[in-house]
């Protein structure tokens, strides 16, 4: 049975790729962070799933990626044939306000994983999430081999964490890669970001408990795709031969305001008549554009995305009209009822 580490296992990403690998005969151990309130309502119905059962295969430990100290005591005992490091401070409007914190976390936190691995468990395989964030200002659209530009503390954090993973691959021949991941959104994604601010409200606006959504800049293009495919692609760059770069796209792009005007359209509201801009929500400095060049990931990794832009919001949509008490459009439940007939997910 092999074993895998999962840092952020309580976040989205960290929720389906537990899944994925419970799924796959996998034991999973999971690092999550004490807080004074519940943080693992995404990964709580895996305890009650027939894939973890009697077995125990899903373990929960205690830590963090700045204490370097309890790493190196899990990563050593556990001895963990694949570590997939997607913890982070990842909210990108948020590094302006705690860049210190932010690199702390995302770009050490890599570097304290590949120390520890290569002192303690040099058999271990290593998947870092890198973003597409990194890219900032470069021209779309962005490949393996497009120079970066970040905007922000946080791009410049993955940007440090992501060269780490280059260097410690190519001095100490270690099996580390890096995933640079675009946008994947999901019913599971945190209700402070973009796509489920919108869907959260449209649904609020929809049940009348408020009236009117504020967002920032609408005119930002980014490539969006379902986040469960996402980490199926995580999954498969550990299981290849050689380490290496992988862009994780579908390759189109959207803007924030085309996501708005889908949302709205598909319950039958009019987004004029409810978006408001407030300007507390602009970046510094801004990403305007993101798009995935996938040639070489879809050569080496044999993947396509299923789920395109319109399923997306509409997969997003019905999932929180259902969580404000509404009856959900279905088209969004019957796309992932065709496209997955066999998810191996436990549902929204």
């Amino acid at each position: 049975m092999k074993k895998a580490m999962i840092t952020g296992i309580t976040g989205q990403d960290g929720s389906y790729l537990a899944e994925l690998l419970l799924s796959k005969g996998y034991e999973v151990h999971g690092i999550i962070r004490r807080a004074s309130t519940f943080n693992t309502a995404r990964i709580d119905p895996i305890f009650q799933s027939p894939q973890v059962g009697d077995d125990k295969r899903l373990y929960l430990h205690y830590g963090d990626l700045s204490d370097s100290n309890q790493l190196s005591n899990l990563i050593t005992n556990i001895q963990p044939e694949e570590v997939y490091n997607l913890g982070a401070q990842s909210h990108v409007r948020v590094s302006f306000d705690i860049p210190e914190y932010t690199a702390n976390v995302v770009a050490n936190g890599v570097t304290r994983i590949l120390e520890v691995v290569r002192r303690c468990s040099p058999h271990t395989k290593i998947y870092q999430a890198s973003s597409s964030e990194m890219f900032g200002s470069s021209s779309p659209p962005q490949g393996e081999d497009t120079s970066f530009n970040p905007r922000s503390p946080y791009a410049c954090a993955k940007v440090f964490g992501h060269w780490m993973v280059k260097n410690y691959r190519e001095g100490y021949d270690m099996f580390a890669s890096n995933g640079i991941l675009f946008n994947h959104e999901s019913p599971r994604r945190g209700e402070t970001f973009v796509t489920r601010k919108v869907t959260r409200g449209v649904s609020a606006i929809l049940s009348g408990k408020q009236d009117k959504l504020y967002l920032g800049n609408l005119d930002a293009r980014r490539d969006w795709g379902f986040a469960p495919e996402y980490v199926e692609v995580m999954w498969r760059i550990m299981q290849l031969e050689e380490p290496g770069d992988f862009i994780i796209g579908t390759g189109g792009t959207n803007s924030v305001r085309e996501f708005v005007e889908a949302a709205f359209e598909y319950v039958g509201l009019d987004d004029k008549d409810h978006v408001e801009i407030d300007p507390r929500y602009y970046r510094p400095t801004e990403v305007e554009d993101l798009i995935a060049d996938t040639t070489y990931s879809k050569e080496m990794l044999a993947w396509e995305p299923k789920i395109g832009f319109t399923e997306l919001v509409k997969v997003m949509m019905d999932a929180d009209m259902r969580s404000y008490g509404l009856e959900p459009v279905g088209e969004g439940d019957r796309i992932l009822r065709e496209t997955f007939p066999e998810k191996w997910w436990q549902g929204d």
